[in-house]
């Protein structure tokens, strides 16, 4: 089943780390910015519509 992850952009390392140790280097993951925790309502909603357009666009190309 084809699956994308999400990441800020803080855990790009460690995301690309995890996905070797889980025997899946390839495994898709879209970026967003960095921090979530302090953005406001407009910071949120821009950072999950940056996620969505990328996890359709990547899914839709496997």
């Amino acid at each position: 089943m084809p699956a994308i992850s999400v990441m800020t952009s803080a855990f790009i390392d460690a995301a690309e780390l995890m996905a070797r140790v889980q025997g899946v280097p390839e495994h898709p993951f879209t970026v967003i910015e960095h921090p979530i925790a302090s953005a406001d309502a407009a910071g949120l909603e821009a950072r999950a519509e940056t996620a969505v357009e990328e996890a359709v666009r990547v899914l839709v190309a496997h």
